[in-house]
């Protein structure tokens, strides 16, 4: 299991947070247009993800509250085929789908996300990731205010709820 400090704010200029972000010169990944299907779970979130770059089936539990915040993350990375998103729709049933087209970054342990999606607006996401627990949560903590300080995030920026939460409450 994976532990994260993440959070997500929504973001009116994509351009100026993704030029604050390039003057630190973080490795871009690239542009991922990405589909996650969101399964019914039991517990946590289930999702499949399928883009051009990211590809996993992950499983998440984590508080919806605004603010960076801790995640548990269970990941297996593949190329997921059809079959298996046939399998897990008639298992579970789809909740909800995201579409997005999402531009990755990385410095060191920090994962950066500006995201397009479908229907909802332009976010910015950051996950300070803890791959071998060689962090601490206030470490964790601590990028997470540094780069919502360089974005200069305000309290009322930051969004609670997953993509799929907010397509679900979407009116229609």
């Amino acid at each position: 299991m994976l532990t994260n400090f993440e959070w997500k704010a929504q973001v009116q200029d994509l351009l100026q947070a993704e030029q604050k972000l390039l003057q630190l010169s973080p490795r871009f990944i690239g542009i991922d247009l990405q589909t996650d299907t969101y399964f019914n779970a039991a517990q946590g979130r289930l999702k499949l993800r399928q883009g051009n770059i990211e590809n996993a089936l992950i499983h998440y539990e984590r508080k919806n509250t605004p603010g960076a915040k801790s995640a548990a993350i269970l990941l297996y990375q593949a190329n997921p085929s059809e079959t298996l998103k046939d399998i897990l729709t008639r298992a579970l049933g789809v909740l909800a789908v995201v579409q997005k087209k999402r531009k990755i970054y990385f410095i060191e342990n920090v994962k950066f996300h500006f995201d397009q999606v479908e229907g909802l607006g332009s976010f910015a996401e950051v996950e300070a990731i803890n791959e071998d627990e060689q962090f601490s949560v206030q470490q964790l903590q601590d990028q997470c205010d540094y780069y919502a300080s360089l974005f200069n995030i305000q309290p009322g920026d930051y969004v609670a709820d997953s993509y799929s939460d907010m397509i679900l409450q979407k009116p229609g």
